[in-house]
């Protein structure tokens, strides 16, 4: 069984690859289109080109953190109350445009229990 330091730096890849997917893939490049129309429900569509590709630059760079592990207790807190965040906002506001619906909240509860496992329990100081 791998040891602990193992597990924490595979776990910090996924994390970091989730991030890095959702910034550059599904925003930047605009691979998954639904984002856009998600930020226009949220925010406006007359920005919505612009605020989709800040925030998918915002990931990236919430990916290159994580890999950097500078501060890595204060990264999983900001990534805990984004997703959080992100997720109640659109779980109101744009629930039929998410991919799994209202499970998207599951989903990103999900995420954010891996996020705090590997960084209070795995990576526990």
């Amino acid at each position: 069984m791998p040891n602990k330091n193992t597990i924490h730096k595979i776990l910090n890849y996924l994390i970091a690859a989730v991030w890095l997917a959702n910034g550059l893939f599904c925003k930047l490049l605009n691979f998954v289109p639904r984002h856009q129309q998600i930020v226009a429900r949220i925010l406006g569509s007359e920005h919505a080109i612009f605020f989709t590709r800040v925030i998918g630059f915002s990931e990236i760079l919430m990916a290159i953190w994580i890999l950097s592990s500078i501060k890595s207790r204060l990264c999983a807190i900001v990534q805990i109350l984004v997703v959080l965040t992100m997720n109640t906002i659109e779980f109101f506001l744009a629930h039929d445009l998410l991919l799994f619906g209202r499970i998207n909240l599951l989903i990103a509860i999900i995420f954010v229990a891996v996020v705090y496992y590997n960084e209070f329990v795995v990576h526990k100081k």
